[in-house]
């Protein structure tokens, strides 16, 4: 029989009502209404934290991360109940936290408290029970029978059912009348001895790129003290050089060795820089590319890039490098 950690750190799945409106509740919680006979597994529990996902900071992440790699002495595998809000955050850190973890660890959440008759929060949970099982190594994260890598996932739906989408990823594994297919093909090599890096530099901001965007913005950032930018840029990699130029921004922050990443605003497929004039003067600029991982995982990589590698040449190599299965970097 498996032995399965469920780690729970509160989120909508184990809320109640309370005169403020839903707020989280522990573990208990959750067990009160999860009925386990259909499940064959032997399952242990540990209230890590007890919080509205908003609420779950860097500062947060990385108790997270220690209660996951203390868990692995014993068990087969780990669920972790989160709130939905941050938790392809949460996640996405936990791919960069944890390296070659030992088992399976699969986060999951709910639309609707656990307590309610029409939760989802049920079906979530005992399909990321199922993942846990699998001995499939990897950060992840199941929701609406679908599996997602942990670095892929976004939530993209503030009600739905169907929250979380896995971006420019296909689900790594899905559950239907036949059980849970797992694509083998679709996971990252997990292979090395686990361990647990949990410095990280949260001194890094995202910027959405408007038309009328100051690039001064870039200069204000630094001299706050900012060590890392992310940009969502236009479509394939646009930022404009015509009035409000970036260009001359850009090279200003690769003077001073601030690692500026540039991903595109629109969800789905990569972007690339090299195929308009707006994206080469960005690349000659100094700018890394993001190519096709999402936000949150271009914001996670670069904390701990800055957490854990002294010079800019180092995360710049890093950037180019799928380190957790978060970027496609060649075609």
């Amino acid at each position: 029989m498996k032995k399965i950690l469920m780690l729970t750190t509160g989120g909508t799945i184990a809320s109640a009502p309370s005169a403020d409106g839903l707020a989280p509740r522990g573990s208990s919680e959750i067990l009160s209404h999860l009925g386990m006979a259909p499940l064959d597994m032997e399952l242990e529990t540990k209230e890590v934290l007890t919080l509205d996902s908003s609420n779950i900071q860097p500062e947060e992440w990385k108790i997270i991360a220690s209660a996951i790699y203390e868990g692995f002495e014993g068990h087969d595998g780990i669920v972790v109940t989160h709130g939905t809000d941050t938790m392809a955050y949460t996640a996405s850190m936990m791919s960069f936290m944890i390296k070659n973890p030992p088992v399976p660890v699969v986060f999951t959440g709910s639309q609707v408290p656990i307590s309610q008759p029409l939760t989802d929060g049920v079906f979530n949970l005992i399909s990321a029970f199922t993942m846990a099982m699998s001995g499939k190594r990897g950060i992840f994260l199941a929701f609406d029978r679908k599996i997602m890598l942990g670095c892929r996932a976004v939530k993209v739906r503030t009600s739905g059912f169907n929250a979380f989408e896995s971006v420019n990823y296909p689900p790594v594994g899905v559950i239907n009348s036949s059980g849970l297919n797992i694509d083998d093909s679709l996971l990252p090599p997990c292979d090395g001895e686990p361990g647990l890096f949990t410095d990280i530099d949260t001194s890094v901001f995202l910027i959405k790129l408007t038309p009328a965007t100051s690039p001064n913005v870039i200069d204000i950032l630094i001299k706050s003290g900012i060590k890392g930018i992310v940009i969502e840029a236009f479509g394939a990699g646009g930022l404009q050089f015509i009035r409000r130029d970036y260009t001359v921004a850009l090279q200003r922050a690769a003077q001073e060795k601030v690692p500026v990443v540039v991903c595109s605003q629109c969800l789905y497929e990569r972007s690339d820089f090299s195929v308009y004039e707006v994206g080469q003067k960005a690349l000659g600029s100094g700018v890394m590319q993001g190519y096709d991982m999402t936000s949150e995982a271009a914001v996670t990589k670069l904390m701990w890039a800055l957490g854990n590698i002294p010079t800019h040449e180092g995360i710049r190599e890093f950037f180019g490098r799928n380190i957790a299965g978060e970027v496609e970097i060649s075609r």
